[in-house]
């Protein structure tokens, strides 16, 4: 396997959780038994088979990656990939692909489709993910994957196979859907993005930001520029159902055992051992 790109991997329950991400160096991540991934600041070689993307914003340490990415699918004779990215950042997207077409005189075959906030997009029979707007310096997205499955409406469940097989027949809908919150990606934004979309605060795994953690770094500049401090979990922490919530996005002004130490002293039981630092 070639090594060009770092990656950490975490395994919580039946999905990989892939990635990297330092604020204003690169982010990206992927889930491969979903098939997608997050943000395209840079593209470790094992990514580029996963073919539907999911991109937050438009920062450089965010987006950097695609014309990499997509370039390399097309050398490996693989289908173009379908990204998903904020409706100002299409155009600019398309244009710096056409400008590497110039200089690579490659084609940089690709899927760019806008995602607004409100969006359903549908994945499969059983996944589906929902947009919501976040908090940055430019226009911002969030995202969460959902699993959904056809459930035996509750009036139904004590009637025999041949009865719903009849209602069915006759044209009575018997199931209702059933969604639950597998990953929320919420990007690079401030707390008001994450508290815009309660179903982060639900979903199975969310991956969210932490760019700053020293108490000396004033949480009303940071959120002005689109940003979460470590107080902002401690204030929330009653409210994170997840199961695992991965904090990232660290600031490069911090070295890892700096942010280990701040974060375990104002949050000694690390959210009953729920929170993972990313570092």
């Amino acid at each position: 396997m070639v090594e060009n790109a770092p990656v950490i991997t975490h395994q919580h329950g039946d999905l990989t959780i892939e990635g990297y991400s330092r604020a204003a160096v690169q982010t990206y991540w992927r889930f491969p038994e979903l098939s997608l991934g997050f943000d395209l600041g840079g593209q470790p070689w094992s990514f580029m088979g996963t073919e539907t993307w999911f991109v937050s914003h438009g920062h450089l340490d965010h987006i950097a990656a695609l014309p990499l990415y997509v370039s390399r699918r097309r050398m490996m004779k693989m289908e173009p990939p379908v990204i998903y990215l904020p409706a100002v950042t299409l155009e600019p997207a398309r244009e710096i692909l056409r400008q590497f077409t110039r200089l690579d005189r490659g084609r940089m075959p690709c899927d760019l489709r806008v995602a607004e906030p409100g969006d359903e997009i549908e994945l499969s029979r059983e996944l589906i993910v929902t947009v919501s707007a976040t908090k940055h310096s430019v226009p911002s997205l969030g995202f969460v994957v959902w699993d959904r499955r056809k459930k035996l409406k509750p009036e139904y469940s004590e009637l025999a196979g041949e009865q719903i097989r009849d209602l069915r027949l006759a044209g009575t809908e018997v199931t209702h859907e059933v969604r639950h919150p597998l990953v929320a990606y919420a990007g690079d934004t401030a707390p008001a993005g994450l508290d815009a979309c309660p179903a982060m605060f639900d979903a199975k795994i969310l991956i969210c930001e932490m760019t700053f953690v020293a108490p000396d770094h004033r949480r009303e500049k940071i959120h002005k520029f689109g940003h979460m401090h470590l107080d902002d979990f401690v204030e929330r922490r009653e409210r994170f159902n997840n199961e695992l919530v991965i904090a990232s996005h660290l600031s490069t002004r911090y070295h890892a055992n700096r942010v280990r130490r701040l974060v375990e002293k104002r949050l000694p039981d690390m959210l009953d051992g729920r929170l993972m630092l990313w570092l």
